[in-house]
């Protein structure tokens, strides 16, 4: 296993697409849900206990080879949202494409041919990681850090939010996502021995409902 290959696939300028998603933070932001740091930060843990917990746990089971079908379908009927649900595909999508470019693997290869129209994203952040050499926690981690970075970096763009003060955010919340990530590789091996009904669903009913308002605006700066 290469710590440096994780570093690689949670680096914010690996080409997987996130770039172009803001996790709910601009349909926050235009609700006068975040409005600074500190909002910034309550929104991110909110998100992280709940979409975070299920996406880390999701991934990290695909590293332990729980059936990519079978996983995808647990995040479709985890994810309530229409558009949240086109949004998982697109990023699995390009995730996929990134991933078999840096870490060639049959495993990637037979995904994209099981999932033309995309598969859920910490499905193909899984089996990437895997690819990669990676264990479930890794993948957990990656997971979990992308659920706060996302929206961190799409709220300096939104709200000329100091970089600096955002970085604070996730800085403490570093210990947060530390406990998710634990909690997620507990999950994934309780799939391996009782199947996918053992992940999590935390809900989060308010950045569902968020999503398919964004879904409808006429001009907007991020995907999702």
């Amino acid at each position: 296993m290469s710590r440096a290959a994780l570093l690689v696939l949670a680096d914010g300028r690996f080409p997987a697409g996130g770039h172009a998603h803001s996790g709910g933070a601009e349909a926050a932001v235009k609700a006068g849900r975040i409005t600074g740091a500190a909002s910034l930060e309550e929104f991110c843990r909110g998100r992280l206990q709940t979409a975070g917990l299920v996406a880390a746990s999701v991934a990290a089971a695909g590293v332990l080879g729980v059936d990519a079908v079978e996983l995808d379908a647990a995040a479709d009927a985890r994810t309530p949202s229409p558009a949240l649900r086109v949004a998982a595909r697109k990023l699995g999508r390009q995730l996929l494409r990134a991933g078999r470019a840096t870490w060639p693997s049959g495993e990637l290869d037979a995904l994209a041919r099981e999932f033309p129209k995309g598969v859920h994203q910490p499905v193909v952040l899984g089996l990437v990681a895997r690819a990669a050499g990676l264990g479930a926690a890794d993948a957990a981690y990656c997971a979990a850090y992308e659920c706060v970075s996302g929206p961190a970096g799409a709220v300096v763009r939104l709200l000329s939010l100091d970089p600096f003060d955002a970085t604070g955010v996730l800085a403490r919340l570093a210990p947060e996502v530390d406990r998710v990530a634990d909690r997620a590789v507990e999950a994934a091996h309780a799939v391996v021995g009782g199947g996918v009904g053992a992940l999590p669903a935390g809900s989060a009913p308010l950045l569902e409902i968020s999503a398919e308002l964004h879904a409808g605006w006429g001009v907007r700066l991020f995907a999702s």
